[in-house]
This record gives C-alpha cells, sequence and structure tokens, in this order.
C-alpha cells in the first residue's frame, strides 16, 4: 500500500483528500496545512501543521500555489519519499534537487464546494526514474484514475489549452449571463445549450462542431449583434471570435 502526505488546503488538496480517504488502497498518512479551519471535511489522517518537518512516507504530494513550489520544496527537510507538485504550468526541474521529484497533475477544475468523482480526473504524471514514474502510475491506480506520462513542455501546453477550454469559456458563460440578465432573461434556457455543445465535442472535432453567424458569415446578424452589444469588452470579444471562426473556416 502506498503511504500519501498531502500538503495544501486549497481546491486540488481538497478533492485529492477526498478521495483518498475514499480509498482503502492508499495509507493517507498526514494532511499538512497551515490553517486547519480551511480543512472543510472529516478525514482519516492526522492534520499537521508544520510544513518543514514531513514524517516518513511514500509520496509528499504539494498541492500549493504554483509561486509556493519551489521555495517550500527547498523548506523540506531531506526525505525519501518522492516529492511531486500538483500544478499544470511549474517545470519539474523546479522542485529542489535534493529530493525525488515528480508531477502528479489533475486535469480538472475543482471547487471545494462542488462534488467531484475524482476517478474520472486524468493525472498527468513526470519523474526522473521509471521506478518513480511507476509509483505515481500505481498512485493514480490506487485512486482509480487514467494515467498520461507526459513531459513539463507538453503539460505546459496542455494547461494553456486547458484555460481556453475550461477558464475562458466559463468567462463566456458569465457574459452571456451579464447579456441574459440585461434582458431580463433566465441563464438557465441556455444551460441545455451549453450542455449539448459540450456532449457534441465528445463525438465531432471542435473544429466539425462549429456553427453560428460567423461559420455561415452572416454580415447583417454579425452586424446587428454588435449593434445590440452595449459593453465595449463584450464587442472586442465578439469580433475577435468571429474573426477567429471565419479564419478557421476560410470565411
Amino acid at each position: 500500500m502506498i503511504s500519501v502526505t498531502l500538503v495544501g488546503s486549497g481546491n486540488v488538496a481538497h478533492h485529492l483528500a477526498k478521495a483518498m480517504d475514499d480509498t482503502s488502497n492508499i495509507a493517507f498518512s498526514n494532511w499538512v496545512v497551515r490553517d486547519t479551519s480551511k480543512v472543510l471535511h472529516e478525514t482519516t489522517a492526522p492534520i499537521v501543521t508544520d510544513f518543514k518537518k514531513i514524517p516518513s512516507t511514500d509520496i509528499v504530494i504539494l498541492a500549493i500555489s504554483d509561486d509556493a513550489i519551489s521555495t517550500y520544496s527547498s523548506q523540506i527537510e531531506t526525505l525519501k519519499a518522492l516529492v511531486v507538485h500538483t500544478s499544470g504550468s511549474v517545470n519539474l526541474s523546479d522542485l529542489d534537487k535534493k529530493h525525488r521529484r515528480g508531477v502528479f497533475y489533475p486535469l480538472q477544475t475543482f471547487s471545494k464546494k462542488r462534488v467531484l468523482d475524482f476517478s474520472k480526473v486524468p493525472i498527468c504524471i513526470e519523474a526522473l526514474t521509471k521506478q518513480d514514474l511507476q509509483l505515481l502510475k500505481s498512485l493514480s491506480d490506487a485512486l482509480g484514475c487514467k494515467s498520461v506520462v507526459i513531459s513539463s513542455d507538453q503539460r505546459s501546453a496542455l494547461h494553456i489549452a486547458a484555460v481556453f477550454v475550461n477558464n475562458f469559456t466559463n468567462q463566456l458563460y458569465r457574459i452571456a449571463h451579464e447579456i441574459s440578465d440585461g434582458s431580463r432573461l433566465d441563464f438557465a434556457i441556455l444551460k441545455p445549450l451549453i450542455l449539448e455543445t459540450a456532449l457534441k465535442v465528445q463525438d465531432l472535432s471542435p473544429y466539425q462542431a462549429q456553427t453560428g453567424p460567423a461559420l455561415r458569415n452572416d454580415k447583417k446578424t454579425l452586424k446587428r449583434h454588435l449593434k445590440q452589444l452595449d459593453n465595449e469588452n463584450h464587442k472586442l470579444i465578439y469580433e475577435l471570435l468571429t474573426k477567429s471562426i471565419q479564419q478557421t473556416h476560410g470565411r
């Protein structure tokens, strides 16, 4: 059985902790947090507040902010454990070289108040040795997750792609919410469309799934939409995305 110490109390740490609590295949040795009030659910692991003295364990997972990874990993006393971070954009080499190093990046959007089936989250793994890579694969297996071996450069590109499909898309939802509210419409009427758009790319490529006035080069509709938009930022986004769609599809 793999023993794991988790460091951090943010969204990723919260869901990792719950996933480890819910499986009998992992010994959740310790959960290291600065502020115990941020632990929002009961856990099987002892909660520790000393960030520098990590007890003996197989893997230490640093589920902390990107900016803190390098500094914190250098402050941990020398361990036999494999020390990994969960970031999509931080290089493997940013971990202190005195440790066995790796990456355990769950590719998903996490919010503490959302219930999530962690077994459906793909885990991107990276390590310096075959043995450590196998250890991370075994940890993924114990969580019921699919693991994918990728390099730091590939993970960085994947993180950018993830920002487009998640963070930027969510911002577009927020703009749509503002527009619907401005016309006294319930945003919920758009939810079936949001769902179908997401479902379509499970079967079609995004290129094949594209529809709408920009694709059709419906100039009258495009002009009318721009005239209706009062917010200048919304106009800029509309024009930029219209141009991108038309360039993609040769309009």
